[in-house]
């Protein structure tokens, strides 16, 4: 008996020891993260979209079709109006995010967002967008003319609104996109008392909504047979229809844009060169060249369509050199 018990005790020692062999050692839990203002600071930037600012350079477009920018007044004003826009695009982004947390955890991509992700708390999220949606308006009333205040305010109250139940209600939604655009190209020349001309609004909305319906024709192309679409109203349209939408905007800010090029605003050129008309083959062919990727369904963000692609880049850089020595009337 005192054997079989001593045979027994061993038995288990080795059994202990092959176990112990086997079963990795546990790694200690590394030490948990300290949050500072560092990673905050980051995920407030990250969440106020930088790669979206370049939208705002339309701010330019209206003092550059009317010859001012060259002047130290035209470039303080443009320069404030340009951050004012991005502080409340910044407000909307933040605020917008704030509101989806939830949801945007359960998105593959969406999720990494960093209120999603728990970088930026909501509660901060919702407080830094309102302080800005609250001082950029405040700011533009003290610093520039009260039609600069009015649109921002309005810009702020449509994005919000747009945020909460407009990007739901079919063919609006494309009108509020649409209509940012329009206002960013506005601005500027409302805070220079630039006189607004409806061929340089009819061309610049028409062109937004070509390529915001561009965008959601590709987004829509791509999703076909898949289950989830990063848009809810994606279900709703059809391919057909946004086509249809990219197609007529097209043509109808071409028209726009050419006939500016012919009317020459009542003034005849006494330039070198018809600057003006000629530059319109270079504005038609960007159209044509950008279409190519709305057909392919491959057209996204408009700032990555035409950093992407070389060949339209070199027809845009030709454009703005047409334009340029068309309103300098050289």
């Amino acid at each position: 008996m005192p054997e079989a018990a001593h045979l027994t005790s061993a038995a288990r020692i080795r059994e202990a020891a092959l176990h112990q062999q086997r079963t990795p050692p546990r790694r200690a839990a590394p030490p948990p993260r300290k949050r500072g203002p560092g990673p905050l600071l980051s995920g407030l930037l990250k969440t106020a979209r930088p790669k979206q600012w370049i939208k705002n350079i339309l701010v330019i477009a209206a003092p550059a079709a009317a010859g001012r920018l060259f002047s130290t007044h035209a470039a303080i004003q443009l320069v404030l109006v340009f951050t004012l826009f991005t502080a409340c695009a910044a407000a909307v982004y933040l605020i917008n995010d704030a509101r989806d947390a939830v949801a945007d955890r359960a998105h593959p991509t969406k999720r990494h967002r960093p209120v999603a992700a728990g970088q930026v708390p909501v509660p901060v999220a919702y407080a830094v967008g309102g302080v800005l949606g609250v001082l950029a308006p405040a700011a533009a009333a003290w610093l520039t003319p009260p039609l600069v205040a009015a649109l921002l305010t309005a810009y702020l109250g449509m994005q919000l609104a747009y945020c909460v139940s407009l990007k739901h209600v079919l063919v609006i939604d494309l009108a509020v996109v649409t209509t940012g655009f329009l206002m960013r190209a506005a601005v500027g020349g409302l805070a220079l008392g630039i006189p607004l001309s409806r061929w340089f609004l009819i061309t610049t909305g028409f062109g937004a909504l070509f390529m915001v319906s561009a965008k959601r024709y590709s987004e829509a192309v791509q999703m076909e047979g898949r289950a989830g679409a990063t848009r809810a109203l994606l279900t709703e349209y059809t391919a057909g229809y946004l086509r249809f939408v990219w197609q007529l905007a097209a043509g109808v800010a071409v028209l726009g844009y050419c006939l500016w090029a012919v009317e020459e605003g009542g003034v005849p050129h006494t330039g070198l060169l018809p600057w003006r008309q000629l530059s319109m083959v270079a504005f038609i062919l960007a159209v044509l060249r950008y279409a190519v990727f709305a057909d392919r369904g491959t057209a996204g963000e408009p700032e990555e369509v035409v950093l992407r692609d070389r060949a339209l880049a070199v027809i845009g850089v030709v454009w703005l050199a047409m334009y340029g020595l068309a309103v300098a009337n050289w």
